[in-house]
């Protein structure tokens, strides 16, 4: 009889072959180009992470750029802006397309650069030289000058904010022809020309009398304008009043300090806007910008405002699927999860860290499944950690975010899932995917070995990898039963539903992107 050891019959099939190297060293699979395009627009805020600096993402975001198809392009300029509410990315797409097809990018020019600030990436991104021009051009010169004139008067003038190009160095460069006398006044006005006062939209002759003191009315422009000018509580109060929602969110500590929260009824006015449905939505707000702002707030913040925060954040997670079956989220709480999810840039580096989002998903998970079990690891899975459907999300988050890290074995979960004859349903990781620990001399990475394994007893499981970085490779080869997508938006958890209810098709993420209209 032949050696048994040697040749012991394989528990499921063979895992795929692994094809390439991840970032941290460890064997994993390469994504398409397609894929690895929409990851990294999903993900990638173009600042240095943990294994990748700035400049690498840009390098390989252009090399994708350069395999693929100009309409996927386009797809993932929308996509990335209207869905996952990225800035810079979309930006940049837009320039790569001036490029591959003016046509297309003049057609979906209003969709990705729908305010002040993308235009203003859009044109800093265009002028660096990056995409092979420093130049505009005659399209993108077209482009811009209708945006101008399709805006509001008052809206060109709340875009103004901003330098590096600001919305004045714009307006030089493309030389839009004023269609009205205001229009005319208004283009002078911020080119610091001679212009007539009277014919200035009336919220710019508002700002003008509020700056000379000839007005003791707050005017409804964005905070930025005002911050410079000697300002009372009573100024501030009016600010708070009329600020929009994100303005609010980022500024609790800033009302705070000026006696916002003095008065009873200003409380409940914020505390009613964080909450409102409506206007989370019309924020394109992330899950965990709510988390950080709960978290930064300082003790002059009113219960009441905190309390806010919980329940907008317990709002805008309700995309979470509710799965029937048993549930398990992977949670990665290694070192390179402590790093900033959107990137290292001095002086604006974020708060949360990747590992805040990890556990922010898996509790969002716990709360519409509650019999979910949630499994923390590093190189190890890391037992003991108890939490509670009952509890709220920004609790359980918060827990998860301050267990012990290490280095990072993406298998490590799965087999010890396998270790105990586990059944389930649906496997979550929310990781970074830079799994090394478990590197294998064999086939296939460690992770799908498992997720094998773990299939022979699970025939109709399926495995979800949310990866919050923007990297190229994943330890779970996509195919029928597994998705990888990208993201930290709760558009993440729509896909995530429509994959566990068996509505997406063998493309999964790459086909979600495929169906945006052009």
């Amino acid at each position: 009889m032949a050696n048994k050891t040697l040749f012991q019959s394989l528990v499921g099939r063979l895992a795929p072959a692994a094809n390439t190297r991840n970032e941290a060293g460890g064997t994993a699979y390469a994504f398409s180009p397609e894929h690895a395009l929409a990851q990294f627009a999903a993900t990638g805020c173009l600042n240095g992470t943990f294994y990748a600096t700035a400049q690498d993402q840009l390098q390989t975001v252009l090399q994708m750029t350069a395999r693929v198809d100009h309409n996927f392009i386009a797809r993932v300029a929308i996509w990335c802006r209207t869905h996952g509410h990225m800035k810079d990315m979309p930006a940049l797409l837009m320039a790569v397309l001036t490029q591959r097809d003016g046509a297309l990018c003049e057609k979906i020019f209003p969709r990705v650069i729908d305010n002040g600030k993308m235009l203003r990436n859009f044109v800093q991104i265009m002028r660096s030289g990056i995409t092979g021009r420093k130049s505009l051009g005659t399209r993108p010169r077209r482009m811009i000058r209708a945006w101008l004139e399709s805006q509001p008067d008052e809206a060109i003038f709340r875009a103004s904010i901003g330098n590096d190009p600001s919305l004045a160095d714009i307006i030089r460069m493309v030389h839009p022809r004023p269609s009205t006398p205001t229009r005319e006044a208004l283009y002078a006005y911020l080119l610091g020309r001679e212009h007539n006062t009277q014919l200035l939209p009336p919220l710019v002759q508002a700002f003008e009398a509020f700056k000379s003191g000839k007005s003791a009315e707050v005017p409804d422009v964005p905070f930025e304008m005002l911050t410079a000018l000697p300002l009372t509580d009573t100024h501030w109060m009016e600010i708070a009043r009329h600020a929009p929602w994100q303005m609010t969110r980022m500024n609790l500590n800033t009302f705070a300090r000026h006696n916002v929260f003095n008065k009873r009824r200003m409380r409940k006015l914020i505390a009613e806007r964080l909450r409102n449905k409506a206007n989370l939505q019309a924020a394109r707000v992330f899950p965990y910008q709510l988390m950080a702002a709960y978290t930064m707030t300082g003790p002059d913040v009113p219960g009441e405002v905190r309390d806010a925060l919980h329940d907008a954040l317990e709002i805008a997670t309700q995309n979470v699927p509710a799965v029937s079956g048993r549930v398990y989220v992977m949670t990665d709480v290694s070192g390179s999860m402590h790093s900033a999810v959107t990137g290292y840039r001095r002086g604006s580096t974020s708060a949360v860290r990747c590992i805040d989002v990890a556990a922010l998903v898996a509790a969002c998970v716990l709360r519409q499944n509650p019999r979910a079990e949630i499994i923390p690891f590093h190189d190890k899975v890391v037992e003991g950690a108890r939490l509670s459907s009952r509890d709220s999300v920004l609790t359980n988050a918060q827990l998860l975010a301050s267990l012990p890290s290490g280095g990072t074995n993406c298998s490590a979960p799965l087999c010890w899932l396998n270790s105990r004859s586990a059944k389930g349903d649906l496997v979550i990781y929310v990781s970074d995917n830079e799994s090394w620990v478990d590197v294998t001399q064999g086939r296939g990475t460690a992770t799908m070995q498992e997720w094998e394994k773990f299939r022979v007893r699970n025939p109709q499981a399926r495995m979800v990898c949310i990866d919050v970085q923007p990297y190229a490779t994943t330890q779970a080869q996509e195919r029928a039963d597994v998705l990888n997508i990208g993201g930290f938006s709760d558009q993440v958890f729509q896909v995530v539903a429509q994959f566990a209810a068996g509505e997406l098709s063998a493309g999964h993420w790459v086909d979600v992107i495929n169906a945006v209209e052009l």
